[in-house]
């Protein structure tokens, strides 16, 4: 709490009116960012893509977040502040069980997902996974980062559920996405 004080140029007392303790302070924190991660969400869903590219961009916000965030911070969490981290995985849960049910749904009505998948199932086959990626037993990052994990995932996640039809609209999305990055690395250069 000292740190914390500090870093906001702030009295420890200062802090301490506006929260009880590190637990309270935490708890707070995660619920500022469940409510961006959900507003992010909300905000690629609304710009009516199709199942494809909204996941094509999820996934992108997705990579982006795990880069900056460190594996052993699930870790921590789930260790020093059980209580915290359990309403953290509750609250991204319900999130993103809505989004993958409602994705899965609206390809399935364009024919980019199989029709004879199950949206429940699979929505909550698709939280159930997110944690593993943070799995140090299975992942260690000392071996694994956890974009590659994910990045694998997802792939494994669209391949299983898409029609010949989202197929070609995913890989034809990959291959515009990769052109347009050389174009900007070369400007770069």
């Amino acid at each position: 709490m000292d740190d914390i004080a500090k870093k906001l140029c702030i009295s420890k007392k200062t802090l301490y009116a506006h929260v009880n303790d590190k637990e309270d302070l935490l708890e707070n924190a995660v619920v500022l960012f469940s409510t961006a991660e959900q507003h992010q969400i909300e905000e690629i869903c609304g710009r009516g893509l199709n199942a494809i590219d909204e996941s094509l961009e999820i996934k992108r916000w997705v990579l982006e977040m795990l880069q900056n965030i460190h594996p052993s911070v699930a870790y921590d969490m789930e260790k020093f502040h059980p209580r915290v981290h359990q309403k953290m995985l509750a609250s991204r849960q319900e999130i993103i069980y809505k989004c993958v049910f409602e994705n899965i749904v609206k390809g399935q009505k364009d024919g980019l997902y199989r029709k004879e998948i199950n949206p429940d199932v699979l929505a909550k086959l698709y939280v159930g996974r997110m944690e593993v990626m943070f799995d140090q037993n299975l992942f260690p990052s000392k071996e694994y980062n956890v974009s590659d994990i994910y990045m694998e995932w997802f792939s494994y996640h669209i391949h299983g559920m898409a029609t010949a039809k989202g197929i070609e609209l995913l890989n034809k999305n990959i291959l515009n996405s990769s052109t347009s990055t050389k174009k900007k690395n070369t400007k770069k250069q």
